[in-house]
């Protein structure tokens, strides 16, 4: 799964409001050229018609990207999940059923699952069995996530050797 860094997507946004900007810019212009061509004497105006469509396109393109720039930027919460020893066959298959409940509940809390995966490869010591990790917008959500999946907490230590924990992310990308 890519993640896109912030700055990527942010720019693509910014982008995409400026063509928004100047595609209105240019329905302008052609009402001001429309209504010019009416008289003979009014298609002087022309001349004034992409200048100004011009500035009330980079008038929309300012205020559109100011308004993404105005986003406030709290640092996203990680929850972490990892397994690295299954010691319950079947209390790992019980918790394997519950997967379904948990996406739910995640998307419940305005949680997104960045990893949910058993391909984890060791760099530097053993990887665990499985791994997770869920973002949230802020440590009230992840909380209340974690609050309401005490029965699976509760599964998962049964079953298995592993750990769970919540990070501050930063809130800016560097």
């Amino acid at each position: 799964m890519e993640v896109l860094d912030e700055p990527s997507w942010h720019w693509g946004l910014s982008l995409i409001a400026l063509t928004l900007a100047f595609h209105a810019a240019a329905v302008v212009m052609m009402g001001i050229v429309a209504v010019s061509a009416v008289k003979w004497e009014e298609t002087v105006k022309i001349q004034y018609a992409l200048p100004l469509a011009v500035a009330i396109g980079l008038g929309f393109g300012a205020v559109a990207i100011r308004g993404l720039h105005a986003r406030p930027t709290t640092p996203p919460i990680y929850l972490v999940v990892e397994i690295d020893e299954i010691t319950d066959a079947n209390g790992f298959e019980a918790l394997r059923h519950t997967a379904d409940a948990t996406a739910v509940e995640v998307q419940s809390e305005d949680g997104r699952y960045f990893a949910r995966t058993e391909k984890v490869i060791a760099l530097d010591g053993s990887a665990p069995k499985f791994f997770a990790l869920i973002a949230f917008d802020n440590m009230t959500k992840a909380k209340a996530f974690n609050d309401g999946m005490k029965n699976n907490t509760a599964l998962r230590t049964r079953a298995t050797k592993s750990r769970s924990f919540i990070v501050e992310g930063t809130s800016h990308w560097h």
